[in-house]
């Protein structure tokens, strides 16, 4: 039997994914955001479809050499004759995935390491951490410059030896996660209840420090394509007549009263490094406890 009168609307539960949902939405309004997501995007889509974008073949020889900024070349040509717009737009394919693959191997390498030697400790927590010390007691360039000298130039010598200088930062930042999340109260629980080592560390730790080595790889996508970019502009990467930023801009050097050669290319640096800067500080003010709170706080 009904009353007619309203009984009070019984408040919904926000959940744990709902909050997060809002609090993210002012970081993916920001508009450094956008910025760094239109940017990385266009990128990513040139290096997918540079064969349809691209006016001349990059690696052609038949053009009026050291033409200035036009209609027909917008971006002007080389010493030889090479179109700089062609070679600019097929540059994001070596350049871009190369600096992912870099990234992805660090980023796996030092993980994997740094959590075995966060969780176990002892003599292997030692071993580790006295060699990424090692690593980070040189310069990262100079130590790149050293490895790849002595293995050779080449892109894929290139990738090697800044592998070996990127690995100990995820190496350090996973280390330290672990063995913080390592004596948290709910993993004490699950090797308490049977869990083994590698069952506690694979589905209690691993998963949570997911969030901030994510940021440190967005953060390091950009200094990865420098690296290899200077490794290039080095004579150490890759090699002509490969259309690479790092290598164009160093033609360019040689070519200084002709701007547009290097320019250019640098200026292809500038922006995908630029964007993914601006997605890894998104992400960790996305991420950011504090930051949540601060987005949040109003909302509650």
């Amino acid at each position: 039997m009904t009353t007619g009168v309203e009984e009070p609307l019984t408040p919904i539960p926000v959940r744990r994914w709902q909050r997060r949902l809002r609090v993210s939405n002012p970081t993916l309004r920001n508009p450094l955001t956008i910025v760094g997501l239109v940017i990385a995007a266009g990128w990513i889509l040139v290096a997918v479809f540079v064969p349809l974008l691209a006016p001349h073949n990059p690696l052609a020889q038949n053009l009026p050499p050291l033409q200035a900024p036009s209609l027909k070349y917008p971006f002007g040509t080389d010493e030889l004759g090479r179109d700089v717009l062609s070679r600019t737009l097929y540059g994001s394919r070596h350049t871009i995935p190369l600096g992912l693959l870099l990234v992805g191997i660090s980023l796996v390498i030092g993980s994997t390491v740094g959590a075995i030697a966060g969780f176990f400790g002892g003599i292997i927590d030692g071993l580790v951490m006295r060699l990424a010390d090692l690593v980070f007691a040189f310069p990262a360039i100079v130590l790149a410059m050293v490895t790849t000298a002595a293995l050779g130039r080449g892109v894929r010598n290139a990738v090697i030896a800044l592998v070996i200088v990127s690995w100990p930062s995820y190496a350090r930042v996973v280390r330290g996660l672990v063995r913080q999340l390592g004596q948290s109260e709910y993993v004490l629980a699950s090797r308490l209840l049977g869990s083994s080592a590698r069952r506690a560390l694979r589905r209690d730790v691993l998963p949570n420090i997911a969030g901030p080595v994510l940021v440190l790889a967005t953060l390091d996508l950009g200094n990865a394509i420098l690296l290899l970019s200077g490794l290039s502009f080095l004579g150490l990467g890759a090699q002509p007549p490969t259309p690479e930023w790092g290598l164009s801009v160093a033609e360019g050097v040689n070519y200084f009263q002709n701007w547009w050669i290097g320019t250019f290319p640098g200026l292809a640096i500038f922006t995908v490094v630029l964007a993914f800067n601006f997605l890894g500080d998104s992400m960790r003010d996305a991420l950011d406890p504090q930051s949540s709170w601060k987005h949040g706080g109003d909302e509650e």
